[in-house]
């Protein structure tokens, strides 16, 4: 047998098929949560808390004012209605930002506005519209209940409280929390410094005009972009030709720039220029190869100076897909992420298909509502080549392995790619 055909067949029996479960459960061992840093809260959407925020003050600080109107003691008001309305005296006026000290007297009201602290011997606030000022006097035509339209201190958040716990993702609101409490600066989990590399004779850059053979750079952009999706830094590596040496070279750069993960793609399969696997071998562990599913059979998972590499095909749906299914959840360890899974769906699905492997495919459908229900339709040609079958995508339709064929109405599930539908609650 020929040295390449034994190498090849060595491969194969090292390293047998594995669910995709199995994948990423394996492949998910490889990665911890990182390091905290410190970071200006404007600097903080959609990163991951370190620690838990615990409330240093009350919000708010002081009791204060709901509304526009006159603070008031509840002696005075309580039997006040529109046929034998009272009237006092205003004792001063209360804007937001300002404190008055001194108590209020029986028989006196002070005007207050929204945001500001109610005085010492007021217990309710009586709105304008409820009221009639005459000179230094104010007339008021309804009672009011004791704490009416009044905000107590410590009604949003107490001291002490833990008002954000580590793991959250900052969003905008959490954002304005971390500002209302007096955060200017918080500790986040850092961010996945990701290498992405592609491999392949066939590649040029963007900016060049592919010659006979040739086809530009897609995976490299598409990845990255996955990357910053899922709060990692891109460090692109360009293009390796396929040979030992210019690859090697590539991943030592890799592990000079610090990589978290090194991504690359191509080069993973049985050809004659496929050399991932070997260089893999070579500079580090190959922990495992193929995986049952379809598009993204040919995965190489190992390390490289102990950073995890995920080789992801060269076509560039299953280079997609394939991230979507180990990168995403691995970067999310690294963070702490909780909010990173894709939300799943049932549909009806509308096409027929047949097939003989046995492996988990993921078909790219767009969906459409019918009489309350979701379907599920195909996006065109479902070949690992064809990029706009996921441009025109809502989501990947899971087609389990025990499935050897697919009829019109079978309700599958479809795993949902982000694009924004019609309120629905389903999907909400």
């Amino acid at each position: 047998m020929p040295e390449k055909k034994r190498h090849e067949q060595e491969m194969v029996e090292s390293y047998p098929w594995l669910s995709v479960e199995g994948a990423i459960e394996r492949f998910l061992r490889l990665f911890t949560v990182l390091p905290a840093e410190e970071i200006d809260i404007s600097d903080g959407l959609d990163r991951v808390l370190a620690r838990d925020i615990v409330a240093i003050n009350d919000i708010p600080p002081l009791a204060n004012s709901a509304m526009d109107g006159y603070a008031v003691c509840m002696a005075d008001i309580s039997a006040a209605t529109a046929e034998r309305p009272v009237r006092l005296r205003i004792a001063g006026n209360l804007a937001a930002g300002y404190v008055r000290t001194q108590p209020v007297a029986p028989g006196t009201a002070v005007r207050i506005m929204t945001g500001a602290p109610v005085p010492p011997g007021t217990e309710a606030v009586v709105p304008f519209e409820q009221t009639e000022r005459d000179g230094d006097w104010v007339t008021i035509f309804k009672a009011v209940k004791p704490g009416r339209n009044v905000r107590a201190a410590g009604e949003d958040v107490q001291r002490g409280e833990v008002i954000l716990p580590a793991g959250t993702t900052l969003r905008p609101q959490e954002i304005g929390m971390l500002a209302a409490l007096g955060y200017r600066r918080t500790a986040v989990v850092g961010r996945p410094r990701v290498a992405i590399l592609a491999t392949g004779d066939e590649l040029v850059d963007v900016e060049e005009t592919p010659g006979p053979g040739q086809i530009r750079n897609a995976n490299s952009y598409a990845n990255a972009a996955q990357v910053l999706r899922m709060g990692g830094l891109p460090i692109s590596l360009g293009i390796a030709k396929d040979n030992i040496v210019a690859l090697t070279e590539k991943l030592h750069q890799a592990v000079d720039a610090k990589a978290d993960l090194i991504l690359t793609s191509g080069g993973v399969s049985l050809g004659d220029f496929d050399v991932v696997k070997d260089v893999l071998a070579a500079e580090g562990e190959i922990h495992f190869w193929r995986v049952q599913m379809k598009p993204g059979k040919p995965a190489a998972m190992g390390q490289i100076s102990g950073i995890p590499l995920l080789g992801l095909p060269g076509n560039p749906v299953s280079a997609m897909i394939t991230f979507e299914l180990f990168a995403r959840p691995a970067m999310a360890k690294m963070q702490n992420r909780h909010d990173w899974r894709r939300q799943v769906i049932d549909a009806h699905f509308m096409n027929r298909i047949k097939r003989k492997d046995h492996r988990r495919h993921y078909l790219r459908v767009r969906l459409q509502r019918d009489n309350g229900a979701w379907q599920a339709f195909l996006t065109g040609d479902q070949g690992s080549g064809i990029l706009r079958s996921m441009v025109l995508a809502d989501g990947l339709a899971v087609i389990p392995e025990s499935w050897d064929k697919v009829e019109p109405g079978a309700i599958v599930q479809v795993m949902l790619l982000g694009r924004q539908f019609p309120c629905d609650p389903a999907i909400d």
